[in-house]
């Protein structure tokens, strides 16, 4: 057994090495994610095919797995696990997913594109089935069922239930209209797909225990139906006489049913036999249902099944371990006991009511023969058939390979017409000994197509693919096995009704026709490439002796065995005959003697006589020859059987055919009843054409590659001029347009330009009042920079009266001090004059007398010696008086001095004041002439007055600055006067001081002194004053001045006004 990990491979091969035949389990898929982790699959469904199917995973990824290629792929990721899978049977890539929220998506297999998208489930959608068209889908949950129209995605019907009774399943029957719903109280009900009328009601087993159904299962003809659940007994209903058939009682390790599934056969028509039981110990068993024996099982206690899904051909099983991984069965290889004919030994139940004891019809599963069972009232009865004693050696040559006898199908054929539908394919099969060469036949598929028929389907179209694919994979398999057959052209006629019949079992297909041809096709390509123009005769000859005026009449008509014999044995009478009458009329050529297919043309010739006496026209005959016509098949086959009976030896094809000859088992046997050197020639001829034709082919595509690339180039040309001409036109509507545009844009640009100039104009307007409103702002700047300046000046002022007034005050105090120090001095003065006289008198008169003594005594000298010393002292005295004076009169005119230089001060700094004030007014008299010079050119039309506002501007200007320089030189005259006058009182102020100081005797001198000198300070003070007056006067004439001329100027040219 091959495992197969798929990992997270998007596509590969499902196994390495192609199965040995015979072997049960074809490969084990597990998919491993990141550490080795197994991701269990979860669902798998099969398509229509039986070839492929899909599986999804525990991830929500969904993997196509194609067995007949031998690929898988991943289709689609889901992202949450699937719960249910289905098939589209109308669009067979669409497929159908249940997810794990309650959703239904269908997704497309090929594209990888999401479909639809279906909501409405309130539980987990535990089942998809759908309608047999394709059309409809049932989803079930166990609240609720629902009915979805696939077409357009839409939900049609909702089935409601009580909460106390839930759904178990709800499906559509095969090929009907009918809805089959289970619930949980064992209630089963049929209902109407188009109208949802109620047809019928299984009735519910009174006695028995109670199984619970859970698991159901229906045969492909939709007539049977298997039903499981929680015991292990299986109850087996008739759905078309709606009656509990049978109770089969599996095995007693089987305690609970988990699914039922029917393997279906080839040779069944539907009728399934074969019952595959899945239980909860993991294994499935698949039982007869009709001998209740035990076929083969699947699965074991260690490796255990969760899930089944088999092939609708019943060629494949897919069944889901319990460990996640999925097992791709063979079920031609899991068991022999398909292919065998029915048993001897018939159950036969007999009749009775619904409320009969359904215990009568219980069977219990076994794996030998059921034995049968004792007769009593009611019970089953079992009839055994048993063969005659003795046997002869025609029994033995009758006895076919599955234990069937030749002469006892003849005899049910005879006495029935054809042979049950159930067991046709298999009685056939038996009938022609097919040997099932499995390796033979896969030596001839794989040697691929033959170049022959790779062109099928342009001679021969055929609407459904899978049968054009089996017809070409047939005949090139018969091409491949003798090379006649790839020139035979009647070939696809011969096999088309077989592959039509055996389209699910290609190999049955290709063994069948490979024995017809070997058998009832003997000496048909003796005169190759002509008909068989022997066996045509034969059939001629058979007709003139049954039939004479028939066969005159061809005669006569000229049609000859060629038109009215051959189309019948070239399609094997597929055109003349229905489904049913061709399968009844091979039920008997395949029974009987090769010959007999020519007295079936011969009989088929005869039973249409009428119509055929009538036809005189050629075209007539081959019509009728090559359609279907009323007849009688089972007449017709009556006819044959006579006509063999009672045709001579003579003529009769038996002589010239030979005996049936079954294929050989392990190698199809060599087919070389032909010319051969013809159909070599003829391969020869047809390879010589086949090169012929791949020149002629290659010549013509290069031809039509020419002409394309001619017509295109012209095409091309076609289309280059009318696209110039459109261009043209368009041009021309295009330079229309933009005409029409351009002359909008002027129009706008006109607009535009207006509203531009109002815009300007705004803006001027704007800017000008800007101009003004800073304008005014600065003049009320600088009037309130000069009131601050005035009030300054004012608190200086104030400042300095109070400063002078006080220093004046000091200089009083100081005067009337210094006065009564002089006073004081001159007091003192006079004292010591007094008493300086008085000494130098008494010395005068002591120098008269040390005169006079001077010459008396030596001591009178020694005394006047001593009294000079006193005398000098006294002097130093009167010297250092007069120093503290001198030291005084300094003290007082240094701070007259600092007075006057303060003074001075002041009136420097009013006169930078004045200088910095003239400056500011220069400056903006000469920044207002650059902007009437720039303005200039914009209003040429006032320049004459602006011409005449600038000259009385610069003649008010000049004005104010000879009124600003004759203050100012007054002011300095004036300064100079009055320093003039300080210095004249200063220089008084000294004389008199020396003048007190040196002549104590006048008391006037101090008194003149003072008044001198608060004489300056007053004409120093008032001159002060009369210049500001004068200064303030002549500000306010300039600013009404200059608000006068801008009051008179033009209101778009902005008048500089003066700013004090």
């Amino acid at each position: 057994m091959e495992v197969t990990d798929i990992g997270n491979k998007e596509e590969g091969k499902v196994w390495h090495r192609k199965p040995t035949p015979g072997k049960s389990v074809l490969a084990t898929v597990v998919r491993t994610a990141q550490q080795n982790k197994t991701v269990r699959f979860l669902h798998v469904a099969f398509d229509t095919t039986g070839d492929s199917f899909l599986a999804g995973d525990h991830h929500g990824n969904i993997y196509f797995f194609d067995i007949s290629r031998n690929r898988f792929r991943l289709v689609q990721k889901t992202g949450q696990a699937c719960t249910a899978l289905a098939f589209s049977l109308r669009r067979t890539t669409e497929f159908l997913v249940a997810l794990v929220d309650h959703t239904i998506k269908c997704f497309d297999k090929d594209t990888k594109q999401l479909v639809s998208w279906m909501r409405g489930h309130e539980g987990a959608v535990t089942s998809i089935s759908v309608h047999s068209s394709g059309r409809y889908a049932i989803t079930t949950s166990s609240d609720t069922a629902q009915l979805w129209d696939l077409d357009t995605f839409q939900r049609k019907r909702k089935l409601n239930i009580r909460q106390s009774v839930g759904i178990q399943k709800v499906f559509f029957l095969p090929l009907s209209n009918t809805i089959l719903s289970c619930f949980s109280d064992d209630s089963i009900f049929a209902w109407e797909s188009d109208t949802l009328f109620c047809r019928y009601q299984l009735p519910v087993p009174d006695s028995g225990p109670r199984i619970f159904y859970k698991a159901f299962a229906v045969t492909r003809d939709g007539k049977s139906l298997a039903a499981g659940g929680r015991s292990n007994l299986l109850h087996l209903w008739c759905l078309e006489s709606q009656q509990l058939v049978r109770v089969i009682q599996m095995p007693s390790q089987v305690r609970t049913v988990r699914q039922l599934e029917f393997l279906p056969d080839s040779f069944d028509g539907g009728a399934s036999q074969t019952l595959g039981v899945l239980s909860q110990d993991g294994v499935m068993r698949f039982i007869n249902i009709h001998t209740c024996k035990l076929l083969f099982h699947m699965g074991s206690v260690d490796e255990a099944i969760t899930a089944v899904a088999v092939g609708p051909n019943g060629r494949h099983i897919a069944a889901i371990m319990d460990n996640g991984s999925i097992n791709i069965y063979s079920a031609q290889s899991l068991t022999q006991e398909l292919n065998k004919p029915l048993p001897s030994r018939v159950a036969v139940v007999s009749g009775g009511g619904a409320g009969h004891d359904f215990s009568n019809i219980k069977m219990k599963v076994r794996s030998e023969a059921v034995r049968p069972a004792r007769r009593s009232g009611g019970e089953t009865q079992v009839k055994i058939l048993r063969p005659p004693a003795g046997s002869s050696a025609e029994d033995k040559e009758n006895e076919l390979p599955a234990g069937l006898n030749k002469k006892r199908l003849v005899a049910l054929l005879k006495a029935f017409g054809e042979f049950p539908t159930k067991y046709r394919m298999f009685v056939w099969k038996s009938l022609l000994c097919l040997p099932e060469n499995h390796a033979a036949y896969s030596s001839l598929t794989d040697k691929g197509l033959h170049s022959a028929f790779l062109t099928l389907q342009d001679k021969y179209p055929i609407k459904s693919h899978k049968l054009q694919r089996g017809l070409q994979r047939l005949l090139s398999a018969l091409a491949h096995w003798a090379a006649i057959f790839a020139e035979v052209e009647y070939l696809p006629l011969l096999s088309f009704p077989f592959v039509k019949l055996f389209q699910n079992n290609p190999m049955l297909c290709f063994e069948v026709v490979a024995t017809v041809i070997v058998n009832w096709c003997q000496h048909w390509f003796e005169y190759f490439p002509n008909p068989p123009l022997n066996i045509l005769s034969m059939a001629e000859n058979i007709l003139g002796h049954h039939d004479k005026e028939l066969l005159q009449h061809l005669m006569d008509c000229g049609i000859t065995s060629q038109l009215y014999v051959w189309p019948l044995l070239e399609t094997m009478f597929s055109e003349v005959l229905t489904r049913d009458e061709w399968l009844r009329l091979f039920d008997n050529v395949f029974s009987n003697h090769p010959s007999f297919l020519l007295m079936a043309c011969v009989a088929y010739i005869i039973s249409c006589r009428e119509p055929l006496l009538l036809c005189s026209q050629k075209k007539d005959f081959e019509y009728f020859f090559h359609h279907r016509n009323n007849l009688d098949v089972g007449a017709m086959i009556k006819e044959a059987y006579r006509i063999t009976g009672s045709t001579p030896a003579a003529i009769h094809p038996r002589t010239l055919l030979s005996d049936f000859t079954p294929l050989t088992s392990g190698q199809y046997p060599i087919f070389d009843q032909y010319p051969e050197f013809i159909v070599e020639f003829q391969s020869r001829e047809r390879e010589r054409i086949r090169l012929q034709e791949m020149e002629y082919l290659k010549e013509r595509e290069e031809l039509s590659a020419l002409r394309a690339d001619f017509v295109r180039r012209q095409a091309e040309e076609k289309v280059y001029y009318a696209q110039q001409e459109l261009l043209q036109k368009a041009e021309e509507q295009r330079r229309n347009i933009l005409a029409q545009e351009e002359e909008k844009l002027a129009q706008q640009r006109t607009k535009l330009t207006a509203m531009k100039r109002e815009l300007k104009v705004n803006e001027l307007h704007l800017l000008d009042a800007t101009r003004r409103r800073f304008l005014k702002h600065q003049q009320d700047l600088k009037a309130s920079q000069i009131q601050r300046l005035d009030q300054e000046i004012s608190r200086k002022m104030d400042q300095r009266e109070q400063e002078t007034t006080a220093a004046v005050q000091d200089l009083e105090v100081r005067q009337m001090e210094l006065e009564v120090q002089r006073k004081r001095f001159e007091q003192d003065l006079l004292k010591n004059q007094e008493r300086v006289g008085r000494e130098v008198e008494e010395e005068v008169q002591l120098k008269m007398r040390a005169a006079e003594r001077a010459d008396e005594t030596g001591p009178e000298l020694l005394h006047g010696a001593e009294s000079n010393p006193q005398a000098l002292e006294e002097s130093l005295a009167e010297a250092y008086q007069l120093g503290l004076e001198s030291d005084w009169q300094r003290e007082v005119l240094g701070r007259l001095q600092q007075v006057e230089a303060e003074q001075e001060r002041k009136r420097n700094l009013l006169a930078e004041l004045q200088r910095k004030s003239l400056a500011e007014e220069e400056k903006l008299a000469h920044t207002m002439r650059e902007v009437a010079g720039r303005k200039w050119d914009e209003v040429m039309n006032s320049r004459a007055e602006l011409q005449e506002q600038r000259l009385a501007w610069s003649t008010a200007d000049t004005g104010g600055e000879r009124l600003l320089h004759k203050p100012t030189a007054s002011v300095a005259a004036k300064g100079v006067n009055t320093a003039t006058a300080r210095s004249s009182a200063a220089t008084q102020r000294q004389e008199g001081a020396s003048m007190v100081c040196l002549n104590s005797s006048s008391p006037s001198g101090s008194s003149s002194t003072n008044f001198s000198l608060d004489r300056g300070r007053a004409l120093l003070d008032s001159s002060e004053r009369e210049l500001l007056k004068e200064i303030r006067e002549l500000r306010q004439k300039l600013a009404a001045r200059a608000r006068e001329s801008t009051s008179s100027s033009s209101p778009s040219v902005p008048k500089p006004s003066s700013v004090s």
